[in-house]
């Protein structure tokens, strides 16, 4: 059963990479393309194949030299495996290309954004400003008027004079509050 399997230390030594890199791309994996075993990890073909192709490995060919009797077929077979290798870095190039022109693309627009931000903070501060000024205008129009009011009420106090009272040549016996 465990002839088709692989332990994630026998894939790190395959690969020549550390435990913990292939580690990490079991963690990411779904659960039913791992099998545990007394505490061992257990991968299975499409696993290893997964994890090979998230790290960037393509699945080489390896070829028995002693079966080949010709160089020639030697060489075709290593040409045809360095052309599947450039054909996939060539995808790779074109979807890290299309990913860089998706973020050009946003950067613009937040750009964009930021300039409306900034032209919409521009108008506020405008807008508080003058709302300042008409309030400062305000108070002072308000303090002219109220001076205004007390120069007037002023005058007003100044024209009414009490007349004397007639009955005042009376003298009024005070009246003292203990008789009370």
């Amino acid at each position: 059963m465990t002839e088709n399997l692989k332990t994630i230390r026998e894939l790190a030594e395959e690969l020549g990479v550390s435990k913990k890199k292939i580690h990490y791309q079991v963690s990411k994996l779904d659960t039913d393309l791992i099998q545990r075993l007394d505490g061992t990890i257990y991968l299975d073909k499409s696993a290893i194949s997964k994890i090979k192709s998230s790290m960037g490995y393509t699945s080489m060919v390896r070829v028995d030299t002693s079966n080949i009797q010709n160089r020639h077929e030697l060489d075709s077979i290593l040409d045809n495996e360095k052309n599947k290798l450039i054909n996939y870095l060539k995808k790779q190039l074109d979807k890290k290309d299309s990913q860089l022109s998706t973020k050009d693309e946003q950067i613009k627009s937040l750009v964009e954004i930021n300039k409306q931000t900034q032209n919409l903070l521009d108008q506020q501060q405008m807008l508080a400003l003058q709302d300042k000024n008409l309030l400062e205008e305000y108070k002072s129009e308000i303090k002219k008027l109220k001076s205004l009011n007390i120069l007037k009420q002023g005058s007003e106090k100044d024209d009414y004079i009490p007349k004397e009272n007639p009955v005042a040549g009376t003298k009024k016996k005070k009246k003292k509050w203990w008789f009370f």
